[in-house]
């Protein structure tokens, strides 16, 4: 059975990136689901892996042929979602990736964001870890598209706004599921310790476990020019705070 893990947060807070830190290390203990369930689809520029094919496209795709009547006859929807995904996933040696996208045409981006539970409970199962790198904000909590969750991280900043962000995705979360596995909380980018404040607000509105992950200088340079995050050095502040956050999930 795969351990389903969602890495949330509000825009620019560095979720993405965790979530290809964590996903190349999970990658040696097993074989890895990504899933960039992001609109802005950029997960596979933090991991180095190209993609042609979007969930996104492939709708689009099946919604035209029905349209056009040009569907090919004997073939049912769901055997031809079933063969388009398998053809979306891109393969590496321990890290498969698929990308949700969006409709290219006018259509609204909740179909897509709706197929994603469905995609997950047929293909989740063939692997170690499916780690989904979810939408800036709640979309996918408030909407039930993710299936149930081992482990869910809310990264955030080291600022009260940020924070506040964070304690509402965990109280809705908590609230609208039925089965939620251990949440962690994430301040990323922090400049130096927390402040009394900061802890006193984690303390009081109960956003524990709390990890937190200094500013990592070298990863503007890794950034500036392009190249994926996963090229962090081993000793890199980040990859260190990631090894610690999966020492967290118990893995």
């Amino acid at each position: 059975m795969a351990k389903t893990i969602a890495i949330a947060g509000k825009g620019g807070v560095g979720k993405t990136t965790i979530a290809a830190l964590l996903i190349q290390f999970l990658s040696e203990k097993g074989v890895v689901l990504a899933i960039d369930a992001d609109p802005s689809s950029n997960l596979n520029q933090a991991l180095g892996i190209s993609y042609e094919r979007t969930i996104g496209s492939i709708r689009e795709d099946l919604s035209n042929a029905v349209k056009k009547g040009d569907f090919e006859a004997g073939v049912t929807k769901k055997e031809f979602l079933d063969l388009k995904v398998e053809e979306a996933i891109v393969e590496t040696n321990k890290i498969d990736l698929l990308v949700m996208g969006r409709p290219e045409g006018p259509g609204c981006y909740c179909a897509v964001n709706n197929m994603l539970r469905s995609i997950i409970d047929s293909i989740g199962n063939r692997y170690d870890y499916v780690v989904i790198d979810c939408e800036a904000g709640m979309e996918h909590i408030s909407r039930q598209t993710t299936r149930d969750l081992d482990y869910l991280i809310i990264v955030s900043e080291p600022s009260m706004r940020s924070l506040n962000s964070a304690l509402g995705i965990k109280e809705l979360i908590i609230e609208i599921r039925a089965k939620t596995g251990k949440i962690i909380q994430v301040i990323n980018r922090v400049p130096k310790e927390l402040p009394k404040e900061v802890w006193r607000f984690i303390e009081e509105k109960d956003l524990t476990p709390t990890l937190t992950i200094s500013i990592d200088e070298e990863l503007y340079d890794l950034e500036l020019e392009g190249r994926p995050v996963t090229e962090l050095p081993k000793e890199a502040v980040l990859k260190e705070g990631v090894k610690r956050l999966a020492s967290e999930l118990g893995i």
